[in-house]
């Protein structure tokens, strides 16, 4: 389809159409036609785009109907276009009806069923932040959950990488993840806890449940971040972004840029 009704809007085509299937429109376009349908700064090259299709072998019959599909193409496309979200912690403000990042995340992980990857950067007084995650692993024994971490040591911290890892497993069972509920997977950059000078950070916050629905934010796995800081989101029904990210994450810890904590 020439450019000229590619970016016709979409009454313009309808009007174009009925014209066509009316026999008010017909052959040879010309510009001076078009103007009825057509705003007249395109319509010259609409009729030249009609023209070039008649030539080849489009009747007036099959013109309506190219643009009724072209048509239908377009409102197909519009109505897979993923519903995007806003999601915010902190005050509300005046005039907005956004919805909450603790809520959010709660839901997100109680519907969960085949799968949930977790990314974060600080979690801090987890167990109430994961409680509803940790009742959906309980509930649904195959319910595969894998959380890339953020694991950290002071700039003073001078032990080996083994003692850091092992204080964190210990801190994050015994402060961070409901007690008596079957542990996630955890994986962790290692270059985090490296003893170099120039460390990284594992600084991405994402949520991605059953690889389609995905929550994008930037508040951190904490009570603070989730119900009182000043923290935006976005969170979007998308599979194939869902399968971007998982996809990502999943080649990050294939090839070992990821470690395995448990």
């Amino acid at each position: 389809m020439d450019d000229p009704l590619v970016q016709l809007s979409d009454q313009e085509l309808t009007s174009i159409a009925t014209a066509l299937k009316s026999e008010r429109l017909s052959p040879p376009f010309r510009s001076q036609g078009l103007q009825r349908f057509v705003d007249g700064s395109v319509a010259s090259q609409v009729a030249d785009a009609l023209q070039l299709l008649t030539v080849q072998g489009f009747n007036p019959s099959m013109l309506a109907t190219v643009i009724q599909l072209l048509l239908s193409q377009r409102e197909a496309i519009t109505s897979n276009k993923p519903e995007i979200e806003l999601v915010t912690s902190g005050p509300e403000a005046a005039g907005t009806s956004n919805r909450d990042t603790a809520i959010v995340v709660r839901e997100l992980f109680a519907r969960a069923n085949r799968s949930v990857l977790v990314v974060g950067y600080a979690v801090f007084q987890g167990r109430r932040v994961f409680e509803a995650l940790a009742e959906r692993m309980r509930d649904l024994p195959d319910l595969g959950v894998t959380m890339c971490l953020e694991i950290s040591r002071d700039r003073q911290e001078v032990r080996p990488a083994e003692i850091v890892l092992s204080r964190f497993l210990q801190r994050f069972k015994d402060s961070q993840w409901p007690t008596g509920y079957r542990l996630p997977e955890i994986y962790y950059d290692p270059r985090s806890i490296g003893n170099g000078i120039v460390r990284s950070s594992l600084h991405a916050k994402i949520i991605v449940i059953d690889r389609h629905k995905v929550f994008l934010s930037s508040a951190n796995f904490t009570e603070a971040a989730q119900e009182r800081n000043i923290e935006a989101g976005l969170m979007l029904d998308s599979r194939p972004l869902a399968e971007k990210v998982c996809h990502h994450f999943e080649a990050l810890i294939q090839s070992r840029a990821l470690h395995r904590v448990i």
